[in-house]
């Protein structure tokens, strides 16, 4: 396309996506073809829904409403189980008025910052930070004040205080984080909250990954703070927790009279959130209580197994291990880029760099690497590190 009819500027100064410029790599790389391909860039399952939601999703087929336009911010019904469920599992009260579904996490996203925020405003986004996130601000002329992150990966609250914050209208945290898996400790997010209300800016909590947190009681306690409606906005993905990731299944949870602005927002994208996956989120809230737990079983031995074994490999250091990620840092001679090719060529593994989750020049960033086990069992972990140790660098 000739650039010069390209109206946007901003879209034009907006990144590539990085898991699609990931698999463009496959097809100009050598791969080792005496070894399996690895793929451990893609952040969600790619598995099929358990049996039972597969039969629901059929029977769903033969309902007028299954194909019909529905109310812009969802059916009632999941709204209320999505309140029900969200009050017993954060020990709070949270109102079906105080939710809106929407086609996917990343639209919730983008409809919380297309409220709050427009362009030359700014949004803090901790250093490594999900990309998509950065590629919608960047799309719409919004900011990114990056903020650095601890060694301990946790976003620097001495840093955080030396923001100007004129013209930022939100933090956004993402929590377990993706790419880093870190979860964040109450005690950040206690902080954080009084960051926020102090500045008068919005706290945006991404909780995609929640369900498969190493930790047992209540997420948070921010729902929990009496005036939440006024500075918090929660994010939540369908996609992970029960393999909907086609279905475009998400949600957020905020103040009731931000939601009448979210309606608004969501009646202009995309009319109403798809029927089909709306009836699936909701069987798989009232029903599939335990396979979620399995689900959250296998990932947790994953998570062990790594922080058990992936630990003498020269050069290498395992940051961090959470939800489906691993965090890992070269302490090698070699670029980021010449990693990642040398684990395709040899190892016939592909893991994304870290210089794709943050900001240009990075040299923090061009160390480290992110690896999505999303799509491999126990097995395939435990050959991972295989090919990791017999790997050279020299």
């Amino acid at each position: 396309m000739n650039n010069k009819r390209l109206v946007s500027e901003f879209l034009q100064n907006t990144c590539s996506p990085p898991v699609m410029q990931a698999r463009r790599w496959l097809e100009d790389k050598k791969i080792n073809e005496n070894l399996n391909l690895m793929n451990l860039s893609q952040a969600a399952p790619l598995e099929a829904p358990p049996n039972a939601l597969i039969e629901h999703i059929k029977g769903s087929l033969n309902s007028l409403s299954s194909h019909t336009y529905g109310p812009v911010l969802g059916i009632d019904e999941l709204r209320s189980e999505i309140g029900m469920k969200w009050s017993g599992e954060y020990e709070s009260h949270i109102s079906s008025k105080n939710v809106a579904i929407t086609s996917g996490c990343n639209q919730a996203f983008c409809t919380a910052i297309s409220i709050i925020a427009k362009p030359g405003d700014k949004i803090i986004l901790p250093v490594p930070w999900y990309f998509n996130h950065k590629m919608w601000l960047d799309i719409q002329g919004i900011k990114v004040v990056p903020l650095p992150c601890t060694d301990n990966l946790e976003p620097d609250i001495d840093k955080l205080n030396q923001i100007n914050c004129e013209k930022v209208k939100a933090l956004v945290l993402v929590s377990p984080n993706n790419p880093t898996g870190k979860e964040y400790s109450e005690t950040l997010l206690e902080k954080c909250t009084e960051y926020v209300k102090n500045k008068n800016i919005f706290l945006i909590l991404d909780e995609t990954y929640k369900d498969f947190r190493s930790s047992d009681g209540p997420p948070h306690n921010l729902f929990k703070i009496g005036d939440w409606e006024e500075w918090f906005i929660h994010l939540y993905s369908f996609s992970k927790s029960y393999r909907l990731t086609g279905h475009r299944v998400g949600m957020m949870i905020c103040g009731s009279a931000f939601l009448s602005e979210a309606e608004k927002f969501l009646d202009t994208m995309s009319i109403c959130p798809n029927p089909i996956g709306q009836q699936a989120a909701l069987f798989g809230l009232q029903n599939l209580g335990q396979f979620l737990s399995e689900e959250r079983i296998k990932i947790l031995e994953k998570q062990k197994y790594l922080m058990t074994e992936f630990t003498n490999i020269t050069d290498w250091d395992l940051l961090s291990s959470g939800a489906y990620f691993a965090y890992l840092k070269f302490n090698g001679p070699n670029t980021s880029q010449q990693v990642v090719e040398k684990l395709i060529s040899e190892g016939s593994m592909l893991i994304l760099p870290g210089t794709m989750f943050g900001p240009d020049k990075n040299q923090v960033l061009e160390q480290t690497f992110r690896v999505a086990f999303a799509n491999i069992e126990l097995n395939g972990i435990k050959e991972f590190v295989d090919r990791f140790r017999k790997i050279s660098w020299y």
